[in-house]
Parts: C-alpha cells; structure tokens; sequence
C-alpha cells in the first residue's frame, strides 16, 4: 500500500505534534482525519483558540473530530474507514476498541527509546532522571500503555543547557524523520516489529501538580533535574514567605556549603546563589509570583534585599 493511497487518521494535540503532522501532510501521506483534544482557553483573557493540530488540519481541508472522552466517543472512526491510525501527543488513553478499528492497526510515535520512561511524561524524566540520551520509538499502540512492538527508533542527545522546552523541540523533529522514513515501509508491510525486553522497563508517570514544589531533601543535582524538567512550563517552584518562586534555569556554582539548605546566599548583579543540601546553586531565570520572568540580573535589581531569606 503507498502513502498516497492509503487512508491514514492523525492523532495529536500539541505544537510538537503539529509539526509531524504538517511535514507528513507535506510528504504525500493522506489524511482522511484528524483527531485532536478539545479546543481550550488561551492566556489571561481566556479566549478560545483552536489546538495546533486543529490549525494544520484547517489549512488542509482535512477533517476534525475533537470528542471530549475518546474512551466512549469513537464510532465516527468506522466512517472514516481508516488503513492505519498514527498518534503522538494526543492525551487521552485510546480505548481498545478504536484501536481495533483500522485495517493495519495504531502505531504511535513515543518520546523516549522504549522500554525506557513508558508513560505520560519521558520527555520531562529523561530531563529528571539526568540521561544524557533520549530519542523517539515508533511502536503499536496496544491495551497495555506503551508496551506494544517496536518499529524503529531515533536518538536524540540532550545537552547540558536543554530543558523541557529545548528537548520537546528536538523530539518532535526526530519523530517528523523516523515517521517519514518507516511509514512508508510498514505500509507496504516490509517492516518487523520487534518486542520489548520487559526487564529494561522503566516508568514516566504523569507529572502532578504537587510535584512541581522543588524540594531541598533532593540532591543539587536531583534538583537540577527537576528544575529542567519542568521548565518552561509549568515551571518548578519554591516559596518564599508563602508566594510561590519559579526557577526556569539553574546550573551547578559548585558542591561547597555555605549557608543554611533553602538560603539565598547571594544576591546581586553578579550572581543568584541558591544554598542546596550538597551544593550551591546559580539562579539564571526565575519569577517571583505575581512579576514576570526575568533574569537573574534584573531580578536582583530590584530585590537584592532578600539576601539571606530561606526559601522552603
């Protein structure tokens, strides 16, 4: 079967997923279909926009379903009469009877090296866990999460300044490549799959809401992690006197103790040093609940008086 020919439903919400999305567009693929979350509400004054798939979609003529629970709102999918399903970044879990649907099954493009970080957030955990590589795996979408065969996969390696924001970016762009270079050969059905070891499994759970308070019982490197983690958004938070103090980036000052865990040791135009438990850390970006993000320089501007606060 050509990629011209046969008929393809794209499942993906977000700007990273939009890109694949457009590039496969743009490389011949036929898209009978796309499946996005629901349309929400955007910035302060809450207006809706449109998701980033629903944009491409649009500017393509293709067709847009947006069912609030895709678990118990799938029918419309046997009218579309799809050979084969494609996900990535969707944000629903698909039930099994969608994937049953289509002629050559559901495969999905998964932001890590599999069995490696299955679940909701590898991109953030191969940031959290401190991997210095991660990449994308081409898989089949079956009952259990992330545990279906594999097709291919591309590396991707993280460098020391990536955070979430950077290494999305970059797994998009690798998931845009190994889509278009093994579609066309499952298609044609000349591409094996091949299984997952179960004993190299390792998990990434969604991220709550909680976990995005930074914690000082964390090593400074653990801490850095996490600050990359979740940066930029949501953004990983302190408080100080009850307001909340989000670090975009950090780095290691180096591993000295010099005042108490929490402190802010130092303050000015020349360094934000941040005592942790085994190690200082350098402040680079960071917001001050109710401000806007700056950086550390125009941060201590205005606020070189909480020199010595402890943060918790």
């Amino acid at each position: 079967m050509d990629k011209n020919d046969a008929r393809l439903i794209f499942m993906g919400t977000p700007e990273i997923s939009a890109s694949v999305f457009e590039e496969m567009i743009l490389d011949g693929f036929n898209f009978v279909g796309l499946i996005s979350q629901p349309d929400k509400p955007i910035g302060r004054k809450g207006q809706i926009e449109p998701s980033p798939t629903k944009k491409v979609a649009l500017k393509y003529d293709i067709p847009i379903f947006q069912p609030q629970k895709i678990r118990v709102d799938y029918e419309f999918v046997n009218d579309l009469k799809p050979d084969l399903i494609i996900t990535f970044a969707y944000g629903q879990i698909i039930p099994q009877g969608l994937l049953n649907i289509p002629t050559l099954g559901c495969l999905n493009l998964h932001g890590s090296l599999l069995p490696k970080l299955r679940g909701a957030s590898p991109v953030q955990y191969a940031l959290i866990n401190g991997e210095k590589t991660t990449g994308v795996t081409l898989m089949r979408m079956v009952k259990e999460m992330d545990a279906g065969e594999m097709y291919g996969k591309k590396e991707v390696i993280i460098e020391q300044n990536d955070n979430a924001t950077s290494l999305f970016t970059k797994i998009s762009k690798a998931a845009g490549e190994l889509a278009r270079e093994l579609l066309p050969i499952f298609l044609k059905g000349e591409l094996k799959g091949i299984e997952q070891d179960v004993n190299a499994v390792t998990f990434a759970p969604l991220i709550k809401a909680e976990q995005e308070k930074l914690s000082f019982e964390l090593s400074i490197d653990e801490l850095l992690g996490w600050i990359k983690g979740l940066s930029d958004k949501p953004g990983g938070y302190f408080l100080l006197d009850d307001k909340k103090i989000k670090i975009y980036r950090a780095s290691i000052h180096d591993r000295t103790i010099v005042g108490q865990v929490g402190e802010i040791v130092q303050l000015d135009k020349k360094a934000f040093l941040l005592q942790a438990k085994d190690g200082t850390l350098s402040i680079e970006e960071v917001q001050l609940e109710g401000k806007k993000a700056m950086d550390y320089r125009s941060f201590a501007n205005g606020l070189s008086h909480l020199k010595g606060k402890i943060l918790k």
